[in-house]
């Protein structure tokens, strides 16, 4: 463990703690008080690392990604575990009715789960920037919507370019916690960029 936390970069009481929570599966017993860890152990230390310090996962969340990862479920139950993880809970009952019908009428044509969290959250934020008097007078939200499904061709690409079910659930887990991150960044980043075009 000392030679794990050295390569890692990780201190061995939290490798312990990774241990304890089940996020990182025990290493191989050679004694009663050591094990062997290696390259699949570094691995998924990274990942854990990845989805709490970049991704913003509370410990028990990224359990559950893990453990969709080390599933046997199918990549659009996994898509599911992950935007729930990453995603604030909203009930449907507490979403405003027209606001939800607004959303609707922006993903018409799109294979949408009436639960599905991005539905219901993307509901929720119209109906805060109609209570703050914001309106979309140039197609704002049209605009956001066609780039969110170039966004979801381009995580779906890579996905498909993954060899095997355990790569391929891994690309899920990671584009969708870190790839939420990514956009905000990049979101950023271009914002600045427009405003020094019109601006200057």
């Amino acid at each position: 463990m000392a030679e794990l936390s050295t390569t890692s970069g990780i201190p061995v009481a939290t490798i312990k703690y990774y241990l304890r929570e089940k996020l990182l599966p025990a290493g191989e017993s050679e004694t009663a008080n050591q094990a062997r860890y290696g390259a699949v152990h570094l691995d998924r230390l990274r990942l854990i690392r990845a989805l709490i310090e970049v991704g913003g996962l509370s410990v028990a969340s990224a359990r559950s990604v893990i453990d969709a990862i080390d599933s046997e479920a199918s990549l659009p139950e996994v898509f599911e575990v992950a935007q729930c993880t990453v995603s604030a809970a909203v009930a449907p009952e507490d979403v405003d009715p027209v606001s939800l019908t607004d959303i609707d009428e922006l993903l018409t044509g799109w294979r949408v789960s009436p639960t599905n969290p991005g539905r219901l959250s993307a509901a929720r934020v119209l109906s805060v920037f109609r209570g703050l008097g914001q309106t979309d007078d140039r197609g704002w939200f049209a605009r956001y919507a066609k780039a969110a499904l170039l966004i979801a061709a381009a995580d779906l690409d890579e996905i498909e370019s993954r060899e095997g079910r355990a790569a391929k659930a891994e690309t899920v887990v990671v584009g969708t916690v870190l790839g939420d991150a990514l956009i905000s960044g990049l979101r950023r980043a271009a914002q600045e960029h427009v405003t020094s075009e019109r601006y200057s």
